[in-house]
């Protein structure tokens, strides 16, 4: 019996199903709990996009509790969200009230992840959009205070808005979520549509126990994050590469913005010259870092200066966030070296800045991570001192090419991914101002119907006709006014002239011959004074006594018989 052989497998395939099989794989990460509330629903409710069950807070063990139960009019709401474009889970449902509700979760010790989803729409009867003003607390921090859902979302240009915190759990504690309706307004009132719970691995993003802390930017000594502090993400991008959703995350369900969000925050000599290297096919190698830190696509594409030498030493890969002033936050730099050209320490060598301070002198990837293809991060952290009557400060993250061409083989730099976290103060609180509107949009004329311009165009045409109509006959009636003044004005001037001789003679005309005066003048039809012969008869020339002058010769002037 012949074997069976298969052809080989084309090489430009290799990474289309390298990419298929990482896709397929299962996660890198299980979390110890994994729970998601659908707001304002009951039982269970499938979510096709991340492949889990929803559970809803009717009449289940996530139900909420209220301070005042007994009052009908204060208790807590439900309500199915208005037809949308948004139709996945959780944002169909909603829990609303115009009184204080809470949630109480009971969880195991450990770092969580805490996301609040709203779906910010007016859920008729009672609960208009624009009265969205609520605070949250959560483990005794205040997450958000006086937060104006539907501000937020229209300055966003979103439908939706997610809101994700860190917060750490002790032994033998549960979670209790508040939501309070603000009092700055009348009938204000808090709402939201999901809630997800899910445990993050220890350490992840808080310092460790044996850990020396963070690079603090501008401080000589480090920075650790305990687990008193709690976070708020702010950014998670996905830096020159595709937006990851939370069924690409490594477990976790962690958003990651695309290079289209990305590209929002870079100056304009970044946006105009840099360059989206990739290498999907490269297999990495996590001997620095945990698998589950960042997808593995994170590491394998990026932003780069290119190989304009000379250009990329004239500016700095830039990239401007705007963030709410007077916190900490936690800047993690994710890198990771894949162009097969950059494979030993000092073949790239660049400079970062966090917030015009320069955070690393000496910035080598392969030094950090002993190779190419081996993911690395690198974390800051920066103070954001208030500006000037501003909601929002810009938190500047630069990236030089090393001016000093000993030092390196290629002038240019790599970012491959990037999160900001914003840390509580010391009084617990995470809370920043909402947004400022956005400017209303212009009122835009209501075009006219194809059916209505036809209807029109036989009036317009008509209207138009009649105007013109009009226009001809006061002209006509104008030039014969004219005319006819202009005669009357001829008339007067020819009869103040019939006493000039000379005058009357020029003009040959008003002159009243008799009969023997016209025989008199060709003496009596003489035939020597014939000069032609018309189809009339004879024509004769003749001389004419003019009174005053003896005779006047009058030769061309004709005398038809």
């Amino acid at each position: 019996m012949k074997k069976l052989l298969l052809p080989p497998l084309p090489l430009y395939l290799l990474p289309l199903f390298l990419q298929i099989a990482t896709l397929l794989s299962a996660p890198i990460y299980t979390p110890v709990e994994d729970i998601t509330i659908n707001c304002g629903s009951y039982g269970t409710s499938p979510n096709i996009y991340d492949n889990r069950n929803w559970t809803g807070d009717i009449n289940s063990k996530f139900s909420p509790f209220e301070l005042h139960q007994d009052n009908t009019n204060t208790s807590s709401q439900v309500r199915e969200a208005p037809p949308s474009s948004v139709s996945q889970v959780p944002y169909t449902t909603a829990r609303l009230s115009v009184s204080e509700f809470s949630y109480k979760v009971p969880l195991s010790t450990g770092q969580k992840f805490i996301r609040l989803h709203f779906h910010p729409v007016s859920y008729d009867p009672g609960f208009d959009r624009s009265k969205t003003l609520f605070s949250v607390q959560a483990g005794g921090f205040t997450l958000l205070h006086d937060f104006n859902a539907s501000v937020t979302a229209d300055a966003s240009e979103t439908e939706t808005l997610i809101r994700e915190f860190c917060l750490n759990i002790d032994e033998g504690q549960s979670l209790t979520i508040t939501f309070t309706p603000s009092r700055a307004i009348p009938d204000a009132y808090a709402f939201v549509n999901g809630i997800e719970i899910v445990s993050m691995p220890t350490n992840l993003y808080y310092s460790a126990s044996e850990s020396h802390g963070v690079d603090y930017v501008g401080n000589e000594v480090n920075y650790r994050i305990e687990n008193i502090t709690a976070m708020e993400m702010v950014y998670r991008i996905n830096v020159g590469g595709s937006a990851l959703s939370f069924d690409k995350d490594t477990g976790m369900y962690r958003n990651w913005d695309s290079v289209v969000d990305e590209q929002k925050y870079l100056d304009d000599m970044s946006s105009r010259w840099t360059v989206l290297p990739q290498n999907v096919s490269l297999q990495l190698n996590f001997v620095k870092i945990p698998e589950y830190s960042a997808p593995q696509v994170v590491y394998q594409t990026g932003r780069s200066m290119g190989s304009n030498h000379t250009r990329n030493k004239s500016y700095k890969l830039t990239w401007e966030f705007p963030v709410d002033p007077k916190f900490l936050y936690l800047l993690r730099l994710h890198f990771c070296e894949f162009e097969p050209e950059i494979m030993d320490t000092g073949d790239r060598s660049f400079l970062i800045y966090v917030e015009n301070q320069l955070a690393e002198p000496q910035a080598d990837i392969i030094m950090w991570s002993g190779g190419n293809g081996r993911p690395i991060y690198r974390d800051y952290i920066v103070f954001m001192p208030a500006g000037p009557d501003r909601k929002k400060v810009k938190l500047f993250l630069a990236l030089q090419a090393n001016p000093r061409d000993w030092m390196t083989k290629y002038n240019d730099v790599l970012l491959n991914g990037l999160e900001l976290f914003k840390l509580s103060d010391t009084n617990g609180n995470l809370a920043g101002p909402n947004p400022d509107p956005p400017p209303p949009k212009p009122v835009q004329l209501k075009t006219p119907s194809k059916q209505s311009k036809k209807k029109s165009t036989p009036m317009l045409a008509t209207l138009a006709g009649a105007v013109s109509a009009i226009l001809v006959l006061f002209c006509v009636l104008g030039f014969l006014v004219f005319r006819r003044r202009r005669r009357s004005k001829d008339t007067d001037d020819d009869s103040s002239k019939d006493t000039d001789d000379d005058s009357f003679v020029l003009s040959g005309l008003c002159r009243d011959f008799s009969l023997s005066e016209i025989k008199a003048a060709p003496k009596n039809f003489n035939q020597d004074f014939i000069i032609g012969v018309g189809g009339f008869g004879h024509a004769y020339k003749g001389s004419i006594d003019l009174g005053t002058n003896p005779s006047r010769n009058i030769a061309g002037q004709e005398i038809r018989i």
